[in-house]
């Protein structure tokens, strides 16, 4: 009996995409861009560049599409995974997925700026949000390999589905810990509305989309 055949072209399209915002923010910034590969072991970059901080960096921005494609991507391996009558890619639920993932990274990054400066902690908040980006824009870049390796070489299945979920979960920690250090004084004068804030747009969000999907 003959196996079905999946069709990657499209996740293929994709991961080119994404290998070619990768490539632009190089160009962008050759400098920056080596810093970037390096943060996960070096704080340099975090220090360097957070004083250039702007509300639109064209190196984040960049970054930030790889992003979304990469994480929609990923997204669709799981949902394929988990509806297995589902075989070829398409195109509308792709779309969908990057759509809701980009306004959902957005919309809470507008929500998290507007909270810090109602708690006057406008200083802490930025520079928290660009680690944060920062190290999502990384995981960004990890999803490439990760999920080429899924479409093409490993089938996948909810054991390693798992285990790239608790590395990428380990990356943002790493992430949310070099805050903390960064920001000890300033943190713990005001750790009741940091504690606050965790709970509310950092915590709460993905209870209610892991709630909503569970229904």
């Amino acid at each position: 009996m003959l196996r079905d055949v999946t069709s990657n072209e499209l996740f293929t399209i994709l991961i080119v995409i994404g290998l070619i915002f990768i490539a632009i923010a190089k160009l962008i910034s050759p400098r920056r861009f080596d810093d970037f590969m390096l943060v996960l072991g070096n704080s340099k970059y975090l220090k360097i560049y957070i004083k250039d901080q702007k509300f639109f960096d064209r190196f984040d921005a960049v970054l930030f599409f790889n992003l979304i494609i990469s994480s929609g991507i990923f997204g669709f391996i799981i949902y394929r995974l988990i509806y297995t009558g589902i075989t070829e890619p398409s195109i509308n639920i792709m779309f969908k997925l990057v759509v809701a993932i980009g306004a959902f990274i957005l919309i809470k990054v507008l929500i998290e700026r507007l909270i810090g400066s109602l708690f006057e902690i406008d200083k802490i908040i930025d520079s928290y949000l660009f680690q944060k980006i920062t190290y999502k824009n990384y995981l960004g870049i990890l999803l490439l390999p990760i999920n080429a390796l899924l479409l093409y070489t490993i089938t996948p299945s909810l054991n390693i589905i798992y285990a790239i979920v608790i590395l990428l979960l380990i990356v943002n920690i790493v992430g949310i810990i070099t805050t903390f250090k960064a920001h000890q004084s300033s943190l713990k004068r005001n750790m009741f509305y940091f504690i606050l804030y965790l709970c509310a747009l950092e915590i709460a969000p993905y209870i209610i989309l892991y709630k909503v999907f569970n229904v």
